[in-house]
């Protein structure tokens, strides 16, 4: 099969992964396959790319199941109305099968492999977030090398199957679909450091403060404080994985100091804004 079937699909990490507005961005079209529709002649097949402008891959699905990562940079993914931010160390499992469309912007070092349906089983039926450690990343970097014998294929295959565990902590968030919570979601997503609070929300959008957080649970599983919250560390670690400074970001997603911004984002990613940053 053709390396251009199973290209991976990212996308960007600050915006919606919907069809994009600006006419300059590349758009790219891939097929909807089914898991295992097609046979693959590989149990685990990685590719690399430094994507040379922005782009917009619609939505298509693999016969093989997919991990996404990059080497630099942030990119993001949509699938069932969750957008996942994906970095160097916060990889994406999707499962064969599963449709989802992406964005990325341009300059990033984007990665993926992908992984037989017949000979690896899905370490989730739903899309999941992987932690790419030094370990596993090696481990995949050296399924690349050309003279790799196939007993070494072999066996450095089944260390990275052994590795591939869903990660604790994921860098996703569940766009709402109600038309009362969009104008919410669209300025959160906009400016992560507007700080509107519930009460004005509610008073603009002539409804209850508990009209909001009923809706806001029942959709995103998140109440309002919360769910921005995630939708800060989102964008956050976008910003971080591009090279940010750690003052500014914090800034830009709306705390008055590194301290406190730091300790949200231990919170929601298991680790230091500096170390995420670092790896």
């Amino acid at each position: 099969m053709a390396e251009r079937d199973i290209a991976p699909s990212t996308a960007a990490p600050l915006r919606d992964a919907g069809a994009p507005q600006d006419r300059a961005t590349d758009r790219r079209r891939l097929p909807l396959y089914g898991a295992g529709e097609i046979d693959v002649p590989f149990v685990v097949q990685s590719s690399v790319e430094t994507i040379p402008g922005d782009t917009f891959w619609e939505v298509h699905s693999h016969p093989t199941h997919e991990l996404l990562w990059n080497e630099r940079g942030a990119s993001s993914a949509a699938i069932g109305g969750r957008v996942w931010t994906i970095t160097a160390t916060a990889a994406l499992w999707v499962p064969a099968g599963t449709p989802h469309s992406g964005r990325a912007p341009a300059g990033i070092r984007h990665r993926a492999a992908h992984f037989a349906f017949d000979a690896v089983p899905s370490i989730s039926d739903v899309p999941v977030a992987v932690e790419l450690t030094t370990l596993l990343r090696l481990l995949l970097d050296r399924l690349e090398a050309e003279r790799l014998s196939p007993g070494a294929r072999a066996r450095t295959e089944a260390v990275v199957l052994d590795l591939l565990v869903p990660a604790r902590h994921e860098l996703t968030l569940r766009i709402p679909d109600s038309p009362m919570l969009a104008p919410i979601a669209a300025a959160v997503r906009d400016d992560p450091s507007d700080a509107t609070t519930l009460a004005v929300w509610a008073s603009r959008l002539g409804v209850s403060t508990r009209t909001i957080t009923r809706t806001f649970r029942s959709e995103t599983g998140l109440g309002f404080s919360r769910w921005v919250a995630a939708a800060r560390m989102q964008q956050a670690a976008a910003m971080l994985a591009r090279g940010d400074r750690l003052d500014e970001v914090a800034e830009r997603v709306g705390y008055h100091s590194a301290s406190s911004f730091g300790a949200a984002f231990r919170r929601s990613t298991g680790m230091s804004p500096g170390r995420f940053r670092a790896q």
